[in-house]
This record gives C-alpha cells, sequence and structure tokens, in this order.
C-alpha cells in the first residue's frame, strides 16, 4: 500500500460500470456479497453514453425526419426542417435519464460505488486512483474481481482522432452540424448504422471498405438487402479499398486517400471523415499482469465457460474478454459471473446470443445459418417469409427483406434465424427464445400469432420450412 492510501476491503470487486459492470455488481449485492464497483467516466460505460442508445437515438430522430419526407406515396407532403442541435439534446436527455437510473439501481441493490481508475497492484489487491489534482488514491483488497472495462474504438494510421475533421463514432453521434460530405471508413454495423443516419439528415455519404462487402460476415442476401437500400438513399460504396490519410482538397475541405491490395489509388473529397473499422479492449491501464493474468495479442483477456481467467478469482465480461462484442452479451456474462462467485451452477451459453444491426431495414440474427448448421452434419429444413407478402409490412410501406428460419430436418427443432427487414430487432427474440428453449418449427408455427403483425412472418417461415406456407409459396 502506498503511505497515505486509504484501505478497504471488498468481497466482490467490479472494475467498469457498463453493462457488463453494472450487471454483474447489482446481481452480486443481490446474491448477498459485499460489492464495490468502480467507474473512471460515467456510470453505463461506452453502450449508454457513447454507443448504442445514443446512436439507436439519432436512428430514430433522422428516420423519422426521413420518414415525413418521403411519404408522398401515402399521400403525405412534407418538407421536414431538422435541428441537429435540438435533436442531440433530446438524445442527451434520454442517456442522461438512463445513465442516472444506472447509479440509482447500484444504490438500492446497496453496491459501494467508487469514482476512480483501477489497477491492480496484486491478486487480490486493486489501487483505485482518483480523478482531479490532489484527489489521491485508495487500495481495494477483494476475494473475488470482475474485470468489465469494455472496448474503445481502434485508430488507423494516417487519421488523428484529435482532429476535429476525423471523427470517432462518439463524435459522429455529438456533431454540432451535419457535413455536407461525409465519407466512412469501415463498412460494419458502426459504420452502416451512422453513414444511414447521416444520409437521412442530408449528407453525401462515401463508405469504404477493404472487404469486398459490408456487414460481414453475415449472408449475401442479407448484405444485398441492406446495400440496395443504403444505395437508395444515395450513399456510394467503394470496396476493397483500406483508407491511407487525408490532404487538403481544392474547395477547403478534405481528400481521403484510399489503395487497393494492388496498389491502386483513389481520393474522395470529404468535409468529415467519420472512422469505424472496429473497436479494442481497454486493458492498458489495468496492469493485469499484477494479478498473473495475460491478455491475447490483441489485448483481450480470455475466459471459460464461467466467465474465469487464468486466474481462478479473478473473472473478465463484455468487450474486454472478446466476442461476441455485444451489450446484452456482456450483461449476460455479468450475471454469470456473479452467480459463479455466489456459487451458483451458472455457465455460458453462445448459441442463443442474438444480434441485430440497426440499418434500413434493419438486420437481426441467432444461432446457425444454414451455412453453420451443414457444416455440423444437420440435415436441415429452412423457410423464409418475405416482407413484401406481409400485410402488416405493406402498410407500414417497409416491406425489404424476409425471415428465414433454419431447423434440424429430422427433429424440428429451431437452430437458427435471420431476420432483414422492419423491426428485425424485435422479432428475433422469438426464434432467440425458440433456440433457448429448444422448440420446434411446429411449436413456432402453431402458435398463434396476432394479426395483422409483422411477427405473423415469423410464423409463416416455420411453416414454409414444413411445407405447408400459406402466404408464401412453399419451397
Amino acid at each position: 500500500m502506498v503511505v497515505g492510501d486509504v484501505s478497504t476491503g471488498t468481497e466482490v470487486l467490479v472494475i467498469g460500470a457498463g453493462p457488463g459492470g453494472y450487471v454483474a455488481a447489482i446481481r452480486a449485492a443481490q446474491r448477498g456479497l459485499d460489492t464495490t464497483l468502480v467507474e473512471k467516466d460515467a456510470y453505463g460505460g461506452a453502450c449508454l453514453n457513447r454507443g448504442c442508445i445514443p446512436s439507436k437515438a439519432l436512428i430514430t430522430a433522422s428516420g423519422l425526419a426521413h420518414e415525413a419526407g418521403n411519404a408522398e406515396e401515402m399521400g403525405i407532403h412534407a418538407d421536414p426542417a431538422v435541428d441537429l442541435a435540438k435533436m442531440i439534446d433530446w438524445k442527451d436527455g434520454v442517456v442522461d435519464r438512463l445513465t442516472s437510473g444506472v447509479e440509482k439501481l447500484c444504490k438500492a441493490n446497496r453496491v459501494n460505488l467508487i469514482e476512480g481508475e483501477a489497477s491492480f497492484v496484486d491478486e487480490h489487491t486493486a489501487r483505485i486512483a482518483h480523478g482531479g489534482e490532489g484527489q489521491g488514491s485508495e487500495t481495494v483488497e477483494f476475494e473475488h474481481a470482475i474485470v468489465a472495462t469494455g472496448s474503445r474504438p481502434v485508430a488507423i494510421p494516417g487519421f488523428d482522432f484529435a482532429d476535429d475533421h476525423v471523427w470517432t463514432a462518439e463524435a459522429a453521434l455529438s456533431a454540432d452540424s451535419v457535413p455536407d460530405r461525409l465519407v466512412v471508413v469501415g463498412g460494419g454495423y458502426i459504420g452502416m448504422e451512422l453513414a444511414t443516419v447521416y444520409a437521412k439528415l442530408g449528407s453525401s455519404v462515401t463508405v469504404v471498405e477493404m472487404l469486398e462487402d459490408i456487414l460481414d460476415p453475415y449472408e449475401d442476401d442479407v448484405k444485398r438487402t441492406v446495400r440496395k437500400r443504403a444505395e437508395a438513399l444515395g450513399i456510394e460504396f467503394h470496396f476493397g479499398e483500406g483508407a491511407t490519410g487525408w490532404s487538403t482538397g481544392p474547395d477547403g475541405g478534405y481528400l481521403i486517400e484510399t489503395e487497393t491490395e494492388a496498389g491502386e489509388t483513389s481520393s474522395y473529397p470529404a468535409d468529415t471523415v467519420l472512422v469505424a473499422v472496429g473497436r479494442e479492449p481497454v486493458t492498458g491501464t489495468l496492469a493485469v499482469e499484477n494479478a498473473g493474468i495475460e491478455t491475447t495479442d490483441r489485448g483481450f483477456i480470455e475466459t471459460d465457460d464461467r466467465t474465469r481467467t487464468a486466474v481462478e478469482h479473478v473473472h473478465a465480461v463484455g468487450d474486454v474478454a472478446g466476442e461476441p462484442m455485444l451489450a446484452h452479451a456482456a450483461s449476460h456474462e455479468g450475471i454469470v459471473a456473479a452467480e459463479v462467485i455466489a456459487g451458483e451452477p451458472a455457465a455460458l451459453d453462445q448459441q442463443a446470443i442474438p444480434a441485430a444491426v440497426f440499418t434500413d431495414p434493419e438486420v437481426a440474427t441467432v444461432g446457425m445459418t444454414e451455412a453453420d448448421a451443414e457444416a455440423e452434419g444437420f440435415d436441415v429444413a429452412v423457410g423464409e417469409m418475405p416482407f413484401n407478402a406481409s400485410g402488416r409490412a405493406l402498410t407500414t410501406g417497409h416491406t425489404e427483406g424476409f425471415v428465414r428460419i433454419v431447423a434440424d430436418a429430422d427433429t424440428g427443432f429451431v437452430l437458427g434465424g435471420q431476420i432483414v427487414g422492419p423491426e428485425a430487432s424485435e422479432l428475433i427474440a422469438e426464434l432467440t427464445l425458440a433456440v433457448e428453449m429448444g422448440a420446434t418449427l411446429e411449436d413456432v408455427a402453431s402458435t398463434v400469432h396476432t394479426h395483422p403483425t409483422l411477427a405473423e412472418a415469423v410464423m409463416e417461415a416455420a411453416e414454409n420450412a414444413q411445407g405447408q406456407a400459406i402466404h408464401t409459396l412453399n419451397r
């Protein structure tokens, strides 16, 4: 212990108050464990403050503006004016409400809260450095620890996030104006979600991607549906190109320079460039080696199916532990970690972890694809229902995409599903439950669904897999 430190003890020390950490802390406290949660920045982590929630708020707001201005077919004629500053204020209000709620929930569950940055001293001790000059530090001795420090945007050479015209996703979610020309480096889910937002707000958007398509590793027809809609919004794509740098353009803007593997170069005019090529774990200041933990070459902490690291009493959850880097997966892992520490027989099952992309249209998946199932040796039954045959989808004006359900042909057990289309992020819950509970095609198909709803498409896909669909042609 450093001279002058305050020394305290706790049964469970949770480092990081994102969706993995705060959930773990609350569940540990609910199990009667003395629990301390350390956060250096803001409760809710990247998800609530800089990612999931603010991005979905802007996706909703920009979508509403675009819908209002493009509903002539429905007999609606409007030219909405977007007040970006007001939109950002509204988004911030949503974020503030949720983050303050997290803090209140932690206190209500008797979690001890400490503001500061934690680092390991040894396998049972951590030092918490408090922010601000003269604030000092304290030492916390723990029986168990849960590392939940999350991730941050990956930087690429030639693009310094300190430059005003080089955006992270966080900067894109707090902009004070809509750029006339936006180049997005990276066609993954973050890049595509924000490209869609800014295209709907009026930017001329160009997406540069090193791979040959967007949204790797989703299936080709899923990608095609999203890409076609994005192109209809005016988004321009350039594949097989990596961004190498930028220079000042002749009109006072910038030229974003790219290069292919063959050495061919191109440049694209921009007022702002958004770099969205992935995320990396936050472990640099943790000094995990002092606790006897090693990280991978990419900085991730390896864990087992009970979230334990190589040091059994130290757990890691969420992005810092690697894929799937999803907020809801982090929360589930946090619950498992807390329950394992409490002596319960909890363990992770990654088969029923859904994923969603909030593009237009949305994409959501769970479990196995048809190719996955075949590779595992299943005799596969596949059913689909296109949204252009859904009465409810037609009444919303959004008919792109489909529901696909993948099952074992012999037993009928649902193995997975893929949805691209309106409200896919909501609809995937039904297929996730089917995978989790071991439901069959008959279970899904024989469940009466409300009419008219988008969810009927799930039922019809299950019927289609059995060759008895009513409202779409059987395969």
